[in-house]
């Protein structure tokens, strides 16, 4: 007998070629079962989910959760299971010198799944700017807490922002990509300047450096170190990036995002392969409140729903090299899985640069399963208005 049964949803899950009315059974905190009218008898539980959408769990690759250790962090499970996701991949906001803060007082505390990023600087995002001398980075010690804490920790974060590059130069970037490389993880750098202090060229340099599996996260920044020149073309360099195997992601933030950017760079057609929110306390006011607002704008840009679940799912779990569990429905995968509906009407979405977009669709969450536990969805301010979703039948109170 199965555990859960979750009944009654359209499933979309392209990792499996599958976007249709479909039940899904779960079992021991594992993906059981997926197909038409399975008998409810058949489960200990049954939640009846009638006109949503039910997706591998999302994953948010780019937030911020190391609440309480930097000013800016949000609870993970406000951005991560009471928003609609299943898993959130944090940015970097710990390094070598706070990482155990994670491990002792955020990780064992919550019901989202993290996934942490490891800062080059050795104190991470607790006071920005992040790098403010040489003694900003010990590449011994972020070498040793990469090491200890092997399977957990997934890649190294840099960020090419002042006054890093004052100070090291591309010396930074490539003491990243060699913790990064000696510790046998990914490395994701972060593009987009908002001092303005350096030479927007600089990601001719970056780029090359960059390799199979490696993520350049705010693909769609308006600010210098962005993957356009000054004529708005793709820099060479980006489209050999992406044949070397690198993953492009979008991470909106509070200052990082541009309709009119990637709207050039989808003309052009090198399409990014992940979303996600870079979400922290003030942009969560300001910007971007939860997951599901990105895929509002990812809709509105013209993306199929296939491939805006693709970019919150199977690819960013084969990003953070967790393609083995994550982001698939497939029988025998963890049992993560998002439940949404889409709303049609007429709304306004703003990126962070006062450019705006009217939409037609409206993506909201309504439930999150994360290892076969279940939980109603609630995402704090709701800028189009309406009321809170009261959830459905047999869910978890989410409070």
């Amino acid at each position: 007998m199965y555990d859960l049964l979750l009944k009654g949803a359209t499933v979309v899950d392209p990792s499996i070629g599958v976007h249709g009315p479909k039940d899904v059974a779960i079992t021991q905190g594992t993906i059981a079962a997926v197909a038409p009218a399975i008998a409810p008898e058949e489960a200990r539980r049954v939640i009846e989910l009638p006109g949503t959408i039910l997706t591998p769990g999302l994953i948010d690759l780019h937030v911020h959760v190391f609440e309480g250790f930097t000013r800016f962090g949000v609870h993970p499970d406000e951005a991560g299971v009471y928003a609609g996701v299943t898993t959130v991949v944090d940015a970097g906001s710990a390094g070598c010198a706070t990482f155990e803060g994670f491990t002792r007082h955020i990780i064992p505390h919550c019901h989202t799944e993290i996934i942490p990023f490891l800062h080059i600087c050795q104190t991470g995002l607790a006071t920005i700017p992040d790098i403010i001398a040489e003694g900003s980075i010990n590449l011994d010690a972020t070498l040793r807490v990469a090491e200890r804490h092997k399977g957990l920790i997934c890649g190294i974060k840099a960020r090419m922002v002042s006054p890093a590059l004052e100070i090291f130069g591309m010396e930074m970037p490539r003491l990243a990509r060699r913790a990064a490389r000696d510790s046998g993880i990914k490395l994701m750098v972060h593009i987009g300047d908002t001092e303005r202090r350096y030479d927007p060229t600089v990601i001719r340099r970056l780029l090359p450096m960059l390799e199979a599996g490696d993520i350049l996260t705010h693909y769609f920044t308006a600010n210098p170190g962005g993957v356009l020149d000054g004529n708005g073309r793709l820099v060479p360099e980006a489209w050999e990036a992406a044949k070397t195997g690198v993953w492009f992601d979008t991470a909106h933030g509070r200052a990082n995002f541009s309709f009119d950017v990637g709207r050039r760079i989808i003309d052009q057609g090198l399409l990014p392969h992940c979303i996600s929110t870079d979400i922290t306390v003030p942009g969560r006011l300001r910007s971007v409140h939860s997951m599901t607002e990105m895929m509002t704008r990812f809709l509105g840009l013209g993306f199929t729903l296939d491939q805006v679940v693709t970019m919150c799912t199977a690819n960013p779990a084969r990003a953070i090299g967790a393609e083995d569990r994550l982001g698939s429905l497939a029988v025998g995968k963890q049992a993560d899985v998002s439940v949404i509906r889409i709303r049609d009407g007429q709304w306004v979405v703003y990126d962070t640069v006062g450019g705006s977009m009217r939409v037609t669709q409206a993506v909201v969450p309504v439930m999150a399963v994360k290892r076969g536990e279940v939980f109603t969805a609630h995402w704090g301010p709701r800028p189009w208005g309406w009321e809170p979703d009261p959830g459905p039948s047999g869910a978890a109170s989410c409070c």
